[in-house]
C-alpha cells in the first residue's frame, strides 16, 4: 500500500498571496506536449463531478507558449488563457514538457516562479519534473519522473534528489509524479490532501482508478528497453547483455556482437545512452546484486559470481562507490526494514526461485538511506537500458531520512 508522510514543516507554513485562490488550478500546456498526460490533470480537475461527492475546482487551461499549441497525432489546441491567468492560481500543474533536452520558455519559468514565491503549490506530471527544474523549484529538493528519464534528469540538475523509484513525490509545496498513470495517482493525492480520502475515494471510482496504488516504478524498471534504443541495432547487444549479466564478459565481448570495433561500439553507445558502455555494465551487475542480495539468501560471495563479477572484493568496490555501503550492510538494512513475517501481496511479483532469472523485483522497499545511485541509476536504466551518464551517480545520494516530504509508497 501507498503511504504519505507528514510534509515538510516550513513548505506547509506557507500561504497563498491574496490574489490566489486554493481551489483555483492552473494546468500549463506547451506545444508538443503529449494529449494523454495533458489530458490528466483536465480531467481530474476540470470536470464538475459533485453530485458524486468530489469537491469543485476551478480550471484555467494556460498556454505557456504562443498558441495553437501542437499535441499528439497533429492536433492543435488553443488554450483559453495565457500566463497571466496563473497569477490567480493555488495550485500550477506542468503536465508534459515536449522534449528533455530542450529548454523551456523563460517567460513560462518566471511566472512558475512568481507563483511558487506567492504561496501556489507547484506539480510537474512526468517530464513536466524538468520544466520544475529549469525554474529551479525542484533545488535540493527530492523529486521524480518517469525511470526512463531519471538519469538525464539527475545529471542535467544534479542539486535535485532524484528518486525514481516513486510513483510520486510530495515535498509540500512541489510535487512530482512518474509517467503517465503516476500522474493520475499524484492528482488523487491532491484531492485526498484537499478533501479527505472519502473525496478521492469517490473521484477514483469515477474515473474507474484504485484511489492508492501499491508499490512503485520498481517493478517497472527492469522491463523493456526505451523507445530511443528499441529500434536500433545495439538493442539486441543490450538485451543479450542483460540476459547473461552471471557470465564474465567485458565491453570487447559487446563490441563484437555488435560487429564493431572497440572504439566505434564505445562511440555509438555514448551517442546512443549518453553513457560509457563500461560503467553501464558495472551499474547494471551492482544492481543485480543489489536485487539477489534483497531477494536470496545467497552468500555475498556466490552474488558476486552470480552478477559477473570476478571476484567478491570487485562487487563490494563497485557497491560502495554506487550504493555508499558494503553488501553485507545493504542486506542487513534491507531486512530490517521489511519484518521477516511480511508477506508478499498479491501485487508485488515474487522473487525468482532460480538465479538465471536475471531481473527479480524488488519485493519491498529499499532502505531510504541506501536508495542512491546503483538503484538508483541502474534502476532507472536498468535492465531496461535505459542507460545513465556515469555522471548522473552522485545526483541520487539522498535519504528519505533526511529529505522532509511525501512518497508513494513501497
Amino acid at each position: 500500500m501507498s503511504h504519505d508522510s507528514t510534509a515538510a514543516p516550513e513548505a506547509a507554513a506557507r500561504k497563498l498571496s491574496g490574489r490566489r485562490r486554493k481551489e483555483i488550478v492552473a494546468v500549463l500546456l506547451f506545444s508538443g506536449g503529449p494529449i494523454f498526460e495533458s489530458s490528466i490533470p483536465l480531467s481530474v480537475f476540470g470536470i464538475d463531478r459533485q453530485d458524486a461527492g468530489v469537491p469543485r475546482y476551478r480550471l484555467l487551461v494556460c498556454g505557456g507558449e504562443e498558441g495553437p499549441l501542437r499535441t499528439t497525432g497533429g492536433l492543435e489546441l488553443t488554450a483559453p488563457h495565457g500566463l497571466e491567468a496563473i497569477a490567480r492560481a493555488g495550485t500550477v500543474v506542468v503536465p508534459a514538457w515536449r522534449s528533455i533536452t530542450s529548454p523551456p520558455p523563460e517567460d513560462a519559468l518566471d511566472a512558475l516562479r512568481r507563483a511558487h514565491e506567492e504561496g501556489a503549490r507547484i506539480v510537474g506530471l512526468c517530464t513536466g519534473a524538468f520544466v520544475l527544474a529549469a525554474a529551479g523549484l525542484l533545488d535540493g529538493r527530492p523529486a521524480t519522473t518517469h525511470w526512463m528519464y531519471a538519469p538525464t534528469l539527475a545529471k542535467r540538475y544534479p542539486s535535485v534528489h532524484v528518486d525514481p523509484r516513486e510513483l510520486f513525490v510530495d515535498d509540500g509545496d512541489v510535487l512530482t509524479s512518474a509517467g503517465t498513470a503516476a500522474g493520475i495517482d499524484l492528482c488523487l493525492h491532491i484531492v485526498r490532501t484537499d478533501h479527505g480520502n472519502e473525496a478521492a475515494g469517490a473521484l477514483a471510482r469515477r474515473l474507474v482508478v484504485p484511489p492508492r496504488r501499491s508499490g512503485g516504478q520498481e517493478r517497472y524498471l527492469d522491463r523493456s528497453l526505451p523507445e530511443e534504443i528499441g529500434a536500433d541495432p545495439l538493442a539486441e547487444v543490450v538485451a543479450w547483455a542483460l540476459e547473461h549479466l552471471h557470465e564474465q564478459f567485458d565491453v570487447e565481448t559487446l563490441a563484437a556482437r555488435a560487429y564493431m570495433s572497440r572504439r566505434t561500439f564505445d562511440r555509438r553507445f555514448r551517442s546512443l545512452t549518453g553513457s560509457a558502455p563500461l560503467q553501464w555494465l558495472i551499474t547494471q551487475r551492482v544492481l543485480q546484486a543489489q536485487r539477489l542480495l534483497e531477494t536470496s539468501d545467497y552468500s555475498v560471495d556466490e552474488v558476486a559470481g552470480r552478477c559477473g563479477f570476478r571476484s567478491p572484493v570487485a562487487l563490494r568496490g563497485h557497491f560502495r562507490r554506487q550504493l555508499g555501503s558494503s553488501p553485507a550492510a545493504y542486506r542487513a538494512a534491507y531486512r530490517a526494514r521489511r519484518p521477516q513475517g511480511e508477506r508478499q501481496t498479491d501485487n508485488e511479483p515474487s522473487p525468482p526461485p532460480a538465479p538465471q532469472a536475471l531481473h527479480p523485483d524488488a519485493p519491498g522497499p529499499v532502505p531510504p538511506q541506501l536508495r542512491r545511485t546503483a538503484s538508483a541509476t541502474a534502476g532507472a536504466m536498468g535492465s531496461s537500458a535505459t542507460l545513465p551518464s556515469e555522471h548522473a551517480r552522485d545526483a541520487y545520494a539522498t535519504s528519505r531520512a533526511s529529505l522532509p516530504g511525501q512518497r508513494s509508497g513501497t
